[in-house]
C-alpha cells in the first residue's frame, strides 16, 4: 500500500494510476487518509470490483447462504439425477398444423 499527499497526487496522477494497478494508493489531506485509489489490471478486475460492491448482488449471496443454512437447496447429486432423467426421456415435437 502506498501513501501520498493530495498535493503530490495532483501533480503526478498518471504515476499514481499506474501504481494503483498493483497496490492500493492512499491519498492524504493534512496527513490524514482522505481517499483510496484502487486500480484495475484488466476488465476482469473491474468486473469483480463492481460485483463485490453491488448491493443487489451481495443481498442475493446473503439470501443464498441463508437458504443453504435452512436446508432449502438442491444437492449436486439430485440435480445430476434430474438432468440424467430428462436426457433419457424422448422429446415429443408438437403436431404440425395444416396450412390453410
Amino acid at each position: 500500500m502506498k501513501t501520498i499527499s493530495m498535493t503530490d497526487a495532483k501533480n503526478d496522477i498518471c504515476t499514481i494510476i499506474r501504481d494503483a494497478e498493483t497496490q492500493e494508493v492512499i491519498i492524504t489531506r493534512h496527513g490524514k487518509p482522505a481517499a483510496i485509489i484502487v486500480g484495475f489490471h484488466d476488465e476482469d478486475d473491474w468486473f469483480n470490483y463492481r460485483l463485490e460492491h453491488d448491493e443487489r448482488f451481495l443481498k442475493k449471496i446473503a439470501q443464498a447462504r441463508e437458504d443453504i443454512h435452512q436446508g432449502r437447496f438442491t444437492s449436486l447429486e439430485e440435480l445430476e439425477k434430474k438432468t440424467a432423467n430428462k436426457r433419457l426421456q424422448p422429446t415429443r415435437l408438437p403436431k404440425r398444423q395444416p396450412r390453410g
